[in-house]
């Protein structure tokens, strides 16, 4: 049975970000993930998640600079000190909240410039991240981000982000399949799900192509999680959508779900 968490970057975002930790459980929710948690200390959200029992299973490194187009550093030449500082802060505070996995940003390649460089320097900053996760025992996760939502990021595809993760040669590096950005860039959504079981360790979804409830679009998403459950994925579900009009209003899809959780 598929299991849901709340993405507070997008959902519940009409309340401020730490107020969204009791909307969520409010809600049913009794997982969480968002992007970044950097701009407040770990103690402050670790006491969110324990004053409304819940667990966080995902966020990403910091993205960098935003206004300069920056989104991630892990695979940017020369940046590898910056990359390796976000790597570890990444690691204090999914200490700091007991969060299993962290997907590390790649960047964005700069135009004109050769995408080879860019995958080397992301491998041996991958390597450096697993091995120091491994010794906690956390995971590390690479994203496809489709070119609309990110011109020019690293890797579009799902079979990018699996190429890459093989080349790591570490454990505990996988993929993290977003069915809204696979749908848009690879398609075939079945065979991702058969062909890969185990190589994705957490999943996101929304509707394609307008990225809101997972109700509407392209996607059959019953269907999708029928195929997860069958390939014996018993990991989280991230709610990373755009709510068509308020969060809980549109929760209609995942209530019976949250009911069994």
């Amino acid at each position: 049975m598929p299991k849901f968490a709340a993405n507070l970057t997008m959902q519940f975002t009409e309340y401020p970000f730490l107020e969204r930790f009791a909307a969520a459980a409010q809600a049913g929710f009794r997982a969480v993930e968002f992007l970044f948690p950097y701009d407040y200390a770990p103690e402050v959200i670790k006491a969110e998640l324990d004053k409304h029992d819940l667990q966080l299973v995902l966020f990403n490194t910091a993205p960098g600079n935003v206004e300069l187009g920056e989104w991630g550093l892990a695979a940017v030449p020369g940046r590898e000190a910056d990359a390796r500082r976000d790597i570890d802060r990444a690691l204090e505070y999914a200490l700091a909240l007991d969060c299993p996995q962290v997907h590390i940003m790649a960047g964005v390649v700069a135009e004109g410039a050769e995408r080879e460089p860019y995958c080397t320097t992301l491998i041996e900053n991958l390597r450096y991240a697993a091995d120091s996760f491994a010794q906690h025992g956390k995971r590390i996760l690479l994203e496809a981000l489709n070119p609309k939502a990110k011109p020019g990021y690293l890797y579009a595809s799902q079979y990018q982000t699996l190429d890459l993760a093989a080349r790591v040669e570490r454990d505990n590096v996988f993929t993290q399949l977003d069915f809204f950005h696979a749908q848009l860039v690879d398609g075939n959504l079945t065979h991702l799900i058969r062909e890969y079981a185990g190589r994705y360790q957490h999943i996101q979804i929304a509707s394609a192509p307008d990225r809101h409830e997972p109700d509407e679009g392209e996607i059959n998403y019953p269907w999708i999680f029928a195929q997860l459950d069958a390939c014996g994925y018993d990991g989280w579900i991230g709610c990373e959508y755009n709510p068509r009009a308020g969060t809980v209003e549109g929760l209609g899809w995942v209530k019976p779900w949250l009911q069994q959780q």
